[in-house]
């Protein structure tokens, strides 16, 4: 097995730059997991496919506002804070300061030592957020530093809502359009550096017709970090390691999960996340998937690898050479994701975060 098994021709005209008109719009690509045959359907068809007593599992983290553009403190250059996650609890710690692990650009003006502040000002130009940058991230792989955020706001959330913006996909240009789009109906905490997008296709509507039809829906968190996008570079994937995210099972879902598969429905993970956070949960000593709370995870799934919770997925087309297409290919087979691939480009589906969707089952 090689990282190249897992690359195909990316056409750039069909990386999608903007969300479909309707959510439940968009196309489907439905997939045997067993024959590789293949379905051309749209999204909202997904009903025809699921059964009465089936669970649909999502992730319901939602997006932080976590790319600020501002100025660095006394020479009024261009600079950008990336924020990934807030550090545990702390000395310094208050509504209106906190310590957070951070990309910035640019690094070499930016380092801890110096004094470096970074002003992020609202849309009336006043200054509502800053962050000093402090250290650097211990072991860290891309540059990280941890910056002081403090605000002169009620609290660091308004702040962060008044200079924030969404975090899009690199291969994602120039979107100017609402960037509630790129959130989830259903997404509650924000917690995550980026989207999980195959439930970005749902509508309050297509999911009350799903329960109407039979059809349970729970959900999980886990906290979509930036190395989502990463491609692998190691020439074996087996030599990669896979970023650590957080992830919460609750007692519903696990509770919801016994009982879907005692009556022979499925379980069915709404995206990739979805999928790594039961999967985490699964305690083999147990046979069963146990509740977890904001625990660690670094599930990595290669063809091989199996699977004891979930049934079927939905999800959308992923990045050449990622880890993404390797759990897909896991899923199903490798030979089968190539070629749903290679029928998706033939058929110009609408590709990655804003695009289409499939569902393997």
């Amino acid at each position: 097995m090689r990282t190249s098994d897992f690359d195909y021709n990316l056409p750039p005209e069909l990386i999608a730059q903007e969300p479909a008109a309707q959510r439940d719009g968009c196309r489907l690509l439905v997939m045997n997991r067993t024959t590789g045959a293949l379905e051309d359907r749209i999204f909202r068809d997904i009903a025809d496919y699921l059964r009465p007593g089936d669970l649909l599992v999502a992730n319901e983290t939602r997006v932080m506002p976590a790319r600020l553009l501002g100025t660095k403190r006394g020479t009024g250059g261009a600079a950008e804070v990336f924020l990934l996650r807030e550090m545990p609890a702390h000395e310094a710690k208050t509504d209106k300061s906190a310590l957070w692990e951070v990309l910035v650009r640019p690094g070499k003006r930016l380092k801890p030592g110096t004094g470096a502040v970074v002003d992020f000002s609202d849309a009336n130009g006043n200054v509502a957020l800053s962050a000093e940058i402090v250290d650097w991230v211990e072991n860290a792989e891309k540059g990280e530093r941890l910056a002081r955020l403090t605000t002169s706001l009620p609290s660091l959330d308004e702040a962060l809502h008044a200079v924030g913006h969404a975090p899009l996909p690199p291969y994602i240009k120039n979107y100017a359009g609402d960037e509630e789009l790129y959130q989830t109906v259903y997404s509650r905490r924000e917690s995550s550096a980026a989207a999980p997008t195959a439930g970005l296709h749902f509508t309050p509507e297509l999911i009350e017709r799903l329960r109407e039809q039979g059809v349970r829906w729970e959900t999980v968190e886990l906290e979509v970090g930036l190395d989502t996008f990463r491609i692998v570079d190691e020439d074996d994937p087996e030599q990669h390691t896979i970023h650590t995210e957080r992830y919460t099972v609750p007692e519903r879902t696990v509770s919801a999960i016994a009982e879907t598969h005692e009556c022979g429905g499925r379980v069915i993970a709404v995206g990739t996340t979805s999928v790594r956070s039961l999967e985490s949960a699964w305690d083999a000593e147990a046979g069963t998937v146990t509740p977890r709370e904001r625990e660690a995870t670094s599930l990595y799934l290669l063809p091989g690898s199996e699977f004891h919770v979930v049934d079927a997925l939905v999800t959308n087309f992923h990045v050449p050479r990622s880890t993404l297409m390797m759990l897909v290919s896991a899923f199903s087979t490798r030979e089968n994701i190539m070629a749903a691939y290679a029928h998706a480009i033939e058929e110009r589906y609408r590709l990655l975060s804003f695009g289409d969707a499939m569902f393997i089952a």
